[in-house]
């Protein structure tokens, strides 16, 4: 068998010395095709051995990791029963709002004594209607007082909701918020398989947020004159049953904060918190009997509630209008 030959022109890499000599060259060449070589000498270039690849460091590999942020922190701000031309109490708590930023939910009876255009203009704008752009209202029996809310629908448009309906659902940081109409009698029903019912169920499915609340008028739990009112029963079951956290109503004139509740108003960890804010300005009532799971009541002071819905859970203070020393706060977890 004949010796192999090197190529004519190209130098030998047998010898020590060429390829000291040659590797400068190899590396250039390999530099300008874009080959993948790398510009370290082999190992044993100066001792004659044979080129090596350096070991790969296993624990030099790391692999990008990206994380979506949080939603920042979100505040609402909430009560109903709120303005009367013959009173000032809604003068009082909208000096609340102008000193507190988020956004303002209204829980029914916006304004009294019959809802119309002229009372939105003369008693609900001066005060509450100072924050009509950051206001998502919901519909209340004194706004029906001409029995198809008219005016309630023209006064606030699109923020609430569709004409006629009255309910609707947005996102606030990380919290998905829906608002109801209680005039059920006048909207088709609440009850299992009523439009809004099934609305709801359907709203709550395609929004699965851990953290959800929810609000509207007539109170389905309350210590106070008006008492419980199960006609908003099949919409509290639709919450209860996608994990809702949080339920804000009025129609009772006080405040009234209650633990977390099942379907039948019972206490369970695993059931949803009820605040009664009615303490928008229009007048106050006493209270009855304290019902199962009530935990602080209050009736002797305007105020609103503030909510800051955090990604876990929220916290929550009662502010009393001046003047008024009362306060409640807390914490609370979502499911």
């Amino acid at each position: 068998m004949s010796a192999r030959r090197s190529t004519p022109g190209w130098p030998s890499c047998n010898r020590p010395t060429d390829r000291l000599t040659v590797w400068p060259a190899l590396v250039a060449v390999c530099l300008a095709l874009g080959a993948g070589c790398t510009t370290a000498e082999p190992d044993g270039a100066s001792s004659g051995g044979p080129p090596t690849s350096p070991p790969l460091d296993e624990s030099s590999t790391t692999t990008a990791v990206t994380t979506t942020p949080a939603p920042p922190a979100a505040t609402v701000l909430a009560a109903g029963d709120i303005a009367g031309c013959e009173t000032q109490g809604d003068e009082r708590t909208a000096a609340l709002l102008d000193a507190h930023e988020g956004t303002i939910l209204t829980l029914g009876d916006n304004v009294y004594e019959r809802g119309t255009a002229r009372e939105f203009a003369d008693c609900y704008a001066p005060t509450w209607g100072r924050h009509l752009g950051r206001t998502r209202p919901a519909p209340g029996n004194h706004d029906y007082g001409n029995g198809r809310a008219t005016a309630y629908f023209d006064y606030f448009g699109p923020s609430a909701g569709e004409r006629g309906k009255g309910w609707y659902s947005f996102d606030v940081g990380g919290w998905h918020l829906v608002a109801l109409n209680s005039n059920c009698a006048i909207v088709g029903g609440c009850g299992r398989g009523s439009e809004q019912e099934r609305w709801l169920r359907a709203d709550l499915a395609a929004h699965p947020r851990r953290c959800t609340l929810a609000y509207w008028h007539h109170a389905r739990f309350s210590s106070g004159l008006h008492g419980d009112n199960d006609v908003t029963d099949g919409l509290w079951r639709a919450l209860q049953d996608a994990g809702a956290d949080v339920v804000l109503t009025g129609h009772d004139h006080d405040y009234e904060r209650f633990t977390t509740l099942d379907p039948a108003g019972r206490p369970a960890a695993q059931g949803i918190r009820v605040f009664v804010v009615g303490t928008g300005g229009r007048s106050l009532y006493p209270f009855r009997a304290p019902v199962p799971g009530s935990e602080v009541r209050h009736a002797a002071g305007y105020g609103i509630l503030r909510l800051v819905l955090g990604e876990k859970g929220y916290d929550w203070r009662f502010l009393p209008v001046e003047g008024s020393s009362f306060s409640d706060t807390g914490e609370g977890t979502c499911r």
